[in-house]
């Protein structure tokens, strides 16, 4: 990338006339820009991403070139349009999974999960097995086995019945 400084005014004259058809003009902006959006870029995200984002910059400019009015500096619409890119590349990224930098994520993912409770698939195999039940013995099967709680707090929380109703309601 040039060290070369050049001010907005020259910019602003590279984008007009890059706008008019001049393939010199359009690379004179591109290569008295490119530090620029690309630091900003780098701030922005970072700096490992910087480098296609800078060229998805200049392919979003190139295209609405012919849009450019010269109401603000070019580098100013340069950076807005960069400042776009990164919006949409942070959408993009937060819209899809991330991937796991493993082999075998599925294992992973299963030891991280607290032990003792079931999976996915035990859990929809009992809410399935609950629904088939009558509502009395799912409430019995609720408050006897599902909940760690003691006799007495079973009792005044979760049903009128006395435990040993719920106890029998349960193992009919």
């Amino acid at each position: 990338m040039p060290a070369e400084t050049t001010d907005d005014a020259d910019i602003t004259a590279f984008a007009l006339a890059a706008r008019d058809g001049d393939r010199g003009a359009t690379e004179r902006l591109i290569t008295t820009t490119q530090r620029d959006v690309w630091r900003f870029l780098a701030h922005l995200d970072s700096p490992a991403t910087a480098d296609d984002l800078t060229q998805e910059t200049y392919l979003r400019a190139l295209r609405s070139l012919h849009t450019f009015s010269a109401r603000s500096s070019a580098r100013t619409w340069l950076l807005a349009i960069a400042r776009r890119v990164v919006v949409d590349q942070i959408r993009r990224s937060q819209a899809r999974p991330r991937q796991a930098a493993l082999a075998d994520w599925h294992t992973t993912a299963e030891r991280s999960q607290p032990a003792g409770l079931p999976g996915f698939d035990e859990g929809i195999a009992l809410a399935d097995l609950l629904a088939y039940l009558e509502p009395d013995r799912r409430e019995a099967f609720v408050v006897v086995t599902a909940t760690a709680t003691s006799d007495a707090h079973r009792n005044d929380s979760y049903c009128a019945r006395t435990t040993n109703q719920c106890h029998q309601l349960s193992h009919r």
